[in-house]
């Protein structure tokens, strides 16, 4: 495929990987788990510190091997076919399809909520608006790379413009309600896990600062574009990040969040608390501006679902000009040279995952996964320095070998918590992402890989 994005789109790429969903859905949950928002903002900062150092890893990987398939490249060089099939196996159903389902619903959720509609027809008008819009963004990269770049310009311009009118309009609103900023608690075993589980749910929605290197072999100049895309992505995202969570904070006090939850049946569902920005705008602007800029909202977050429905496809093209995915997967379109086929593999993936599940399950699944298959991707970095020590590095991670070991440390915490608190779930992940291993030989995947 032909390199065309250059460092603008690539830093759209980004950005759009990362806001979106997460920020916009997940703060209530968190709130509600640790029952402080004093310490919401503080895991928010433990997000951002670990979403830096993933970035910084991954920006000499991208660097030294820029080729379009992301992590799938980085785990062939370093540790084989198998493993590499396992990782773009769980960033297929994982990576993509899962964040592809949740930015869709994400996204029907705040467009329906000033409908104030009861829940169940709510979450099948939520359902039905989502699978449109997957179909609709999928039709539109395969269409060609000039209305992908068109299309993910302004959708991101978009989501930056509202976020900001967000921000300043809630801050300045908010500010007088200080006050429920100071609610910290004495820290116990109960709270420590509960902390360390909502990082899951952090951990998402800072998902996305590797984006760009997914793109690799389509952007000018990679080597240098790569990692400059990555570091100012992550950086823009995370000062973001920590200014929407205070704004939600100023609007909600902890005390709030949980009355949500529980409901007035005392029967508790996070999933009311996942349009948390629609709430906090409610809150504090009242219904007459909360509605449209919930809408708004909605509209923005299909930034997220078009770049996953872009990103994700390469993966699957990309395993299958290796042999390892069925070959009908690598074939480009005719007219646009779009890998159109793979695109509906990931549809169909996406759509399953939309109407099994609910949303925070979907959230959970896919943090789990990605959590799993990222360790061994950014452990790479430590095998290729071995293994390939004369490969070119025009980009070379800082405070190596620090910076991996503090990200693969915090990760592998919060994996142990949500294992702990999420059992059921994180075991199907788990499960989902092994079940690659006889896909792996019953596609003879290991009889058609070759080297990268």
């Amino acid at each position: 495929m032909p390199a065309e994005f250059g460092l603008p789109m690539a830093v759209c790429v980004v950005v759009a990987s990362m806001v979106g969903t997460g920020v916009l859905m997940t703060s209530g949950y968190t709130v509600a788990s640790v029952g402080s928002n004093q310490y919401m903002l503080i895991l928010w900062v433990v997000g951002g510190v670990t979403a830096v150092c993933g970035a910084l890893t991954v920006a000499e990987l991208s660097a030294s091997m820029p080729r379009t398939g992301g992590d799938y490249v980085f785990l062939y060089e370093a540790y084989g076919p198998l493993a590499a099939f396992l990782t773009g196996w769980a960033s297929f159903l994982m990576g993509f399809s899962g964040p592809s389902a949740a930015a869709a619903f994400g996204s029907a959720k705040y467009v329906l909520a000033p409908l104030q509609l009861p829940e169940g027809q709510a979450v099948l008008l939520q359902r039905l608006l989502a699978s449109l819009a997957i179909l609709a963004f999928a039709a539109v990269h395969v269409s060609g790379r000039r209305q992908t770049a068109h299309v993910q310009g302004w959708i991101t311009g978009l989501k930056v413009a509202v976020l900001g009118v967000l921000i300043v309009g809630g801050l300045a609103v908010g500010w007088p309600n200080y006050a429920n900023l100071d609610d910290s608690q004495p820290i116990d075993s109960g709270l420590a896990t509960s902390m360390m589980f909502s990082l899951v749910y952090i951990y998402y929605a800072y998902t996305g600062w590797n984006g760009a290197s997914y793109l690799a072999g389509e952007i000018r100049n990679p080597q240098k574009t790569l990692p400059r895309a990555i570091l100012i992505g992550t950086g823009l995202v995370t000062l973001i990040y920590l200014a929407i969570n205070l704004v939600y904070a100023l609007a909600l006090s902890a005390s709030d969040v949980r009355a949500i939850v529980a409901g007035p049946d005392n029967k508790p569902n996070f999933d009311r608390v996942a349009p948390i920005a629609e709430i906090a705008a409610r809150k504090l602007f009242g219904a007459k501006w909360s509605n449209p800029l919930s809408v708004a909202i909605g509209l923005m977050m299909l930034s997220s679902l078009s770049v996953y429905m872009l990103i994700g496809p390469r993966v699957i093209y990309a395993m299958a000009k290796e042999g390892q995915f069925p070959s009908i997967a690598g074939r480009l379109s005719t007219r646009a040279e779009t890998p159109a086929v793979a695109t509906v593999f990931q549809i169909a993936a996406s759509l399953v995952l939309l109407w099994t599940g609910s949303f925070e399950w979907i959230l959970v699944y896919a943090s789990v996964g990605l959590s799993l298959f990222s360790i061994l991707a950014m452990s790479s970095i430590f095998v290729l320095r071995i293994k390939r020590p004369d490969m070119p590095r025009p980009f070379r991670t800082p405070l190596y070998p620090f910076t991996p070991i503090l990200y693969l440390a915090l990760t592998i915490a919060l994996l142990v918590a949500a294992f702990v608190s999420k059992p059921d779930v994180s075991t199907i992940s788990l499960v989902s992402m092994l079940a690659g291993i006889p896909v792996y030989y019953a596609c003879g995947a290991h009889k058609r890989a070759r080297p990268v």
